[in-house]
């Protein structure tokens, strides 16, 4: 007597492995992470950044990844006023090249063509 074996099933469905290879090919390009900013332009240029508990630095941008952490050269950084914490004064200290981690900038700013105002909304003291 001879022994029929049941024929031998995949674990997809009929039809499904090709579009399943199409479907993980398109997954996989629309889950690579585009950086939101084009930072190119600025690349060996100056830019201020600020971060996420007021600190804020300035350097010449080197490079940068999709999740926006940055690489600073001659990064120098503005010391806060101890009285007041959101106030930062003309004090700087020198930190050389430094990593900064994407997930606390909050801005970043060219250097060129950037000057400061004077605050429209502040009542001159007299």
């Amino acid at each position: 007597p001879e022994i029929t074996r049941p024929p031998l099933r995949s674990s997809c469905k009929r039809g499904r492995d090709f579009l399943g290879a199409q479907s993980t090919v398109a997954m996989a390009q629309a889950s690579k992470k585009e950086s939101i900013l084009d930072l190119n332009k600025y690349v060996d240029q100056g830019v201020r950044v600020k971060f996420q508990g007021g600190r804020e630095v300035q350097g010449i941008l080197k490079g940068y990844d999709q999740l926006v952490n940055l690489v600073l050269d001659e990064c120098v950084e503005y010391l806060r006023d101890p009285d007041d914490p959101y106030r930062i004064t003309d004090d700087t200290r020198t930190l050389g090249m430094v990593v900064c981690r994407g997930t606390q900038v909050s801005l970043i700013s060219p250097m060129d063509g950037t000057e400061e105002i004077a605050n429209p909304f502040v009542a001159a003291e007299e």
